[in-house]
């Protein structure tokens, strides 16, 4: 009996999913749990287990196309059936047969697939009665920060969604600073867009040795998520010159040990530590905004920002405070290999609290990273190695870095940033130095 393959609903407030890569093909023979396609949603980049074994028959959804969870993507039959190859499933090769339908001229159309229906259904749908359109709370907090009716959003996606692109799409086509309009009777205040603001060019003509490639679900989700936190965060930087060479000491007497209990210890490990300390104690930097209040997060969940050959994603280690630097190491390795294998869950890409981002591994001596929405701070590690540094009346050679921490100037005063940043470089170069 065939076995329908669904889009997966991958964590709660997903209702969508776009087939980045099909990995196996019409004809092939797969084994349960094997990896059969994978997807991209707003959360996380996953592979999707086959749900049985078998013979991949039909594939009803090509690689680019984004679909709602549930909807029917592909059949699994048993070895020996007929497949029907992706591109006769796009163009109705079929013209015959008890599923087929005649037309006024005579030829035949294939009769709708269960995934036909369930997508045109999901297209017939209109806003609900009460004249709210569908959206995910990300949309809403959106619009709710611009003063924006997500009712006078013509919706793309399914069932009429408001989707990430729609709002900012709007946002940009209506211009982002608002005014009042004096149309309106006293005591009303309307705002409606700034239309004198200038914009950039929206066309881009390539020449003829130019190459051009089609964004990635990957990349463009991480262009709206980054163009969203620029127009939200007033960002401000501070940037502390650390000693790590105590830090050093300590990876070279502790390596061995390390690794007999299946952890490398890192310099992240203990910056990780070192910051959720820091963290404890000022409650602000852990903190998120929402519309005029403040969340003052109780849970320290550290994102630990891992670089892909598409792109970036943020896995989180929930409860980081709680787990000491060989937990750390093992936590931070585990996820980072399987960020880069895309066997992560949806629970471990969102509800981080605070990030960690390391462009040192690749040679910056620091850099000026955008604030993870809806958290208000981030840190950014730079290159550690030895330089020459002024130690009293001499210069010596330390093992030394640039610590970067870039805040939310909305909630966040300069003051205080520079207390947390000047706890975490204390901690770090007194670690475990009892004379320090």
């Amino acid at each position: 009996m065939p076995t329908p393959v669904v889009m997966p609903q991958m964590g709660e407030s997903i209702a969508e999913g776009t087939i980045v890569r099909w990995i196996k093909q019409v004809g092939d023979q797969v084994e349960r749990d094997e990896p059969l396609f994978e997807i991209s949603t707003d959360k996380v980049d996953a592979e999707i287990p086959s749900p049985a074994a078998g013979v991949l028959t039909d594939i009803k959804v090509r690689e680019g196309e984004t679909v709602g969870v549930n909807t029917v993507v592909a059949t699994i039959g048993q070895a020996g059936e007929e497949v029907r190859r992706a591109d006769s499933a796009q163009t109705g090769a079929s013209t015959s047969g008890p599923g087929a339908t005649q037309q006024a001229d005579g030829q035949s159309t294939p009769a709708p697939t269960p995934a036909d229906k369930t997508v045109s259904a999901i297209k017939a749908e209109e806003p609900s009665g009460n004249g709210r359109r569908k959206s995910s709370p990300l949309v809403r907090r959106i619009a709710k920060e611009h003063n924006v009716d997500i009712a006078q959003i013509p919706g793309s996606g399914l069932a009429g969604r408001v989707t990430k692109n729609d709002i900012l799409g709007f946002i940009e086509h209506e211009g982002v600073r608002l005014k009042p309009d004096a149309t309106r009777t006293q005591g009303e205040v309307r705002l409606k867009p700034d239309t004198t603001s200038p914009r950039a060019p929206q066309i881009v003509r390539p020449s003829g040795s130019d190459r051009v490639e089609k964004m990635s679900v990957m990349r463009k989700k991480i262009a709206e998520h980054m163009v969203l936190s620029k127009r939200t965060s007033a960002h401000v930087y501070s940037v502390f010159h650390v000693n790590f060479s105590q830090i050093e000491k300590l990876r070279q007497q502790k390596k061995a040990e390390y690794e007999a209990a299946g952890a490398k210890l890192t310099y992240m490990a203990f910056i990780a530590r070192v910051v959720t300390e820091a963290l404890h104690h000022h409650p602000v930097i852990n903190a998120s905004i929402d519309g005029d209040t403040v969340i003052y997060r109780k849970e320290i969940n550290l994102g630990i920002a891992v670089a892909l050959d598409e792109g970036l994603i943020v896995p989180v280690i929930r409860n980081a405070d709680e787990k000491n630097v060989l937990g750390l190491s093992r936590a931070i390795a585990d996820v980072a290999e399987r960020a880069r294998s895309k066997r992560l869950n949806p629970d471990e890409v969102h509800g981080g609290t605070f990030t960690i981002t390391n462009p040192g591994q690749f040679g910056a001596q620091f850099g000026m990273p955008i604030i993870n929405q809806p958290q208000v701070a981030i840190l950014g590690v730079g290159t550690i190695e030895k330089r020459p540094v002024v130690l009293e009346d001499a210069i010596g050679i330390r093992t030394m870095a640039y610590l970067t921490l870039g805040y939310d100037h909305r909630l966040v005063d300069g003051a205080v940033a520079d207390q947390f940043m000047a706890a975490v470089k204390h901690r770090l170069e007194c670690f475990d130095a009892g004379d320090c």
